[in-house]
């Protein structure tokens, strides 16, 4: 199913817009942060944890540039059990929410159980495609909280960064819609040159 996903353009552009006009921080967001901040620790130690006690032994270390151009060199690690994490205090661009330790555990969380577990990349389909499937761990008040950090910071950073230029973190709610995981567009096959359109 994964592979079929697909973020329509209009969809990602009225995502990206809603996320550039929000605040930066809003307190009505706060409890779906603070639920997406647990849940996130939750599956943080699930993922570093020891195998023989139910974890994943993912050993994960923060560094201070992107460690991955494309997600097969981030898969390749993941079956190592190991992985690598940009830095959050590296950025330059603080979240208004989380610390950069919560946020460092969220973008390893996201890179296994989004990317790796969707084997998709960070290409607009494979950001889609890892909020998706990683919409599927956390409670229905966190995904909203999830969809603001990867689904709006994706988009706007897609359609209105071109420059590749990382948007503002930002901790606010955007429409609810936007949180809908129904709402994704599935491709129902590929067109090859040879098929007929």
């Amino acid at each position: 199913m994964y592979a079929r996903v697909r973020l329509d353009p209009v969809i990602g552009a009225a995502i990206a817009d809603a996320y550039v006009a929000a605040p930066r921080r809003d307190e009505r967001a706060f409890a779906a942060y603070a639920a997406f901040c647990r849940e996130t620790v939750q599956q943080y130690h699930l993922l570093v944890g020891r195998p023989e006690f139910g974890g994943l032994g993912i050993a994960v270390r923060i560094v201070d540039e992107d460690p991955y151009a494309e997600v097969e060199s981030m898969l390749h690690d993941v079956r190592q059990r190991r992985l690598k994490v940009w830095a959050s205090s590296a950025s330059g661009n603080p979240h208004p929410y989380l610390s950069d330790g919560e946020n460092d555990m969220f973008r390893a969380v996201h890179d296994v159980f989004g990317h790796a577990a969707s084997g998709r990349g960070f290409d607009r389909h494979g950001e889609e495609a890892a909020w998706l499937k990683h919409s599927s761990m956390y409670s229905p008040l966190a995904v909203r909280a999830l969809t603001t950090e990867t689904r709006g910071q994706n988009c706007a950073r897609i359609f209105r960064y071109r420059d590749g230029r990382f948007p503002e973190q930002k901790a606010v709610l955007l429409p609810r819609a936007f949180s809908d995981p129904r709402r994704v567009s599935l491709v129902e096959r590929e067109v090859s040159p040879s098929t007929p359109r």
